[in-house]
């Protein structure tokens, strides 16, 4: 059974979709004790990190979602669901969040110029994942390949060993951090097409 984390966030049926097209069993719920019975959890999100914060506190979830990462049990964060897996985001002035890994979150630039052109925030469409190092989650996978990315803040990992991925969009940001049992992308697999199926499915087959 797979646990899909529900704090209010958005885009979780596209998940259980993507889910259930590889015969996955899941429960999608913001009821850590539901939860604990799960064997794998699915952290995805849209939307602000204050927000999202305030959602997981008032259910109990950033405490099980400590507990869990370190039980040891695999994680998979999607979007905001990786960024608030750090200790702060510069979103609302800043906000303090998870701290399940070290570091912070950044807003990209404004304006945001790159060679006298003036780029799109939020970053919004197809782009390529540039892999760092090899991962089992990620085995397999075509380095031309490209992911669907909505954002308008990044990652910036205090640790740069946790960085496994990284994209360019006027400049170069981490896109895949991954440690232990968690790991976390950026981008959404859900909505990539054949490549992000491909990670799904081997989240869904990793034991870390």
């Amino acid at each position: 059974m797979i646990g899909i984390v529900d704090y209010k966030a958005g885009n979780l049926t596209s998940v259980a979709r993507a889910l259930s097209f590889f015969g996955y069993r899941w429960i999608i719920s913001d009821d850590p004790e539901e939860l604990k019975k799960a064997e794998r959890i699915i952290f995805p999100g849209v939307g602000a990190a204050k927000s999202a914060m305030d959602s997981l506190k008032e259910t109990g979830l950033d405490e099980f979602l400590k507990e869990t990462f370190l039980k040891g049990t695999p994680i998979l964060g999607i979007c905001l669901g990786t960024q608030v897996i750090f200790e702060e985001s510069e979103e609302d002035g800043g906000t303090k969040t998870l701290g399940l890994l070290k570091g912070k979150v950044k807003r990209f630039p404004e304006p945001f110029l790159f060679k006298g052109e003036r780029l799109k925030v939020p970053h919004m469409g197809w782009n390529q994942v540039v892999w760092q190092k090899p991962h089992p989650v990620f085995q397999g996978l075509d380095p031309e390949y490209e992911y669907y990315f909505v954002h308008s803040y990044y990652v910036v990992p205090e640790e740069e060993e946790v960085i496994y991925g990284v994209t360019f969009h006027g400049i170069s940001f981490p896109s895949v951090v991954a440690y232990k049992n968690l790991v976390a992308l950026q981008f959404h697999p859900e909505k990539s097409g054949k490549p992000g199926l491909q990670i799904l499915d081997q989240f869904c087959r990793w034991n870390p």
